[in-house]
C-alpha cells in the first residue's frame, strides 16, 4: 500500500480495534471497516482486512474456544458458505453502494425483530434451525461483500441469549471458519494478492495487541453492558451501511 505516514498511523488504529472487536467489544470492527474503507476503494478493503481478521480470530479461538457451542455452528455454517456463494455470484453485479444498502436494511430490519420479539416478552429463542438459516445466508452474502457480518451475528447471539463467554467462543470459531472459507473466493476476485498480503505483515502485530487487550477488557465487562453493546453497535452498523 502508498500511504502517507498518518494514514499508517489511522490503519494502525483500524488494525488494533480488529484485534479488540475479536476478543472484546465486538462493536469496535465497525470502525475498522470505517477506517480502512476510508483509506482504500471499498472492494480492495474487503481484501486487506480479511487476513486481519483471521489473525485477530486466531487470537480468539485460542482464547474462547472452551466455550464454543458447537450444536449452533453446526447449524450456521452450512447456511452461511452458501451466501458466501451467493455474495461471490453478486460481487460483480452490484456494486458498494447497492450491497451497503441491502446489508443496512437486513440488519436494521433484525434489529427491529429482536426489539419486538422483547417487547412481547418472548421467553424462548426463536426455532433455532429455521432462524440459523435464515442468519447463516444473509451473514455468508454479507461476510464476503463487506465484511460485515458481525451485526447480524450478534443478533443471532443475542436472540440465542448466550453468556458472554459462550457468545465470544461460539462468535470466534464461527468468524475463523468463515473467513478462511472466504480467503479463495477473495483471491480468485484479486482483492488478495502478495503487494496486499506485504501491507498486512505491517499490521499484525497491532492486530495481536488489540486482541490481548480485548481479552483482558473482557472479564470486566458485565453481561447487560455486554448485550446492550452488542445491540446498539448493530443499530449503529446498519445506519452506516444506509449512509
Amino acid at each position: 500500500m502508498n500511504l502517507e505516514p498518518w494514514q499508517w498511523a489511522l490503519a494502525v488504529v483500524g488494525a488494533g480495534c480488529i484485534g479488540i472487536s475479536k476478543t472484546g467489544i465486538g462493536g469496535l470492527g465497525l470502525v475498522a471497516v470505517t477506517i480502512f474503507a476510508n483509506l482504500l476503494p471499498a472492494r480492495e478493503a474487503s481484501g486487506f482486512v480479511l487476513p486481519l481478521l483471521i489473525c485477530a480470530d486466531l487470537v480468539a479461538v485460542k482464547s474462547y474456544r472452551v466455550h464454543t457451542q458447537w450444536k449452533h455452528l453446526g447449524r450456521l455454517f452450512p447456511w452461511t458458505a452458501g451466501g458466501v456463494l451467493v455474495g461471490w455470484l453478486a460481487m460483480g453485479r452490484i456494486d458498494d453502494r447497492q450491497a451497503s444498502l441491502l446489508i443496512g436494511v437486513i440488519v436494521l430490519a433484525m434489529v427491529a425483530l429482536h426489539l419486538w420479539r422483547q417487547r412481547k416478552g418472548e421467553a424462548h429463542p426463536p426455532d433455532s434451525v429455521a432462524f440459523a438459516a435464515f442468519i447463516g445466508i444473509l451473514a455468508g452474502f454479507t461476510t464476503l461483500v463487506a465484511n460485515a457480518a458481525g451485526p447480524l451475528m450478534a443478533l443471532y447471539l443475542l436472540a440465542m441469549r448466550f453468556p458472554k463467554m459462550e457468545w465470544m467462543g461460539t462468535a470466534a470459531v464461527f468468524f475463523f471458519l468463515i473467513n478462511l472459507f472466504k480467503v479463495p473466493f477473495m483471491m480468485q476476485l484479486g482483492l488478495i494478492d502478495g503487494f496486499s498480503f506485504t501491507g498486512n505483515l505491517w499490521l499484525f502485530p497491532a492486530v495481536i495487541a488489540g486482541a490481548l487487550f480485548g481479552r483482558w477488557l473482557l472479564p470486566k465487562i458485565n453481561q447487560k453492558l455486554f448485550e446492550t453493546l452488542a445491540l446498539w453497535m448493530s443499530v449503529i452498523a446498519g445506519v452506516k451501511l444506509l449512509f
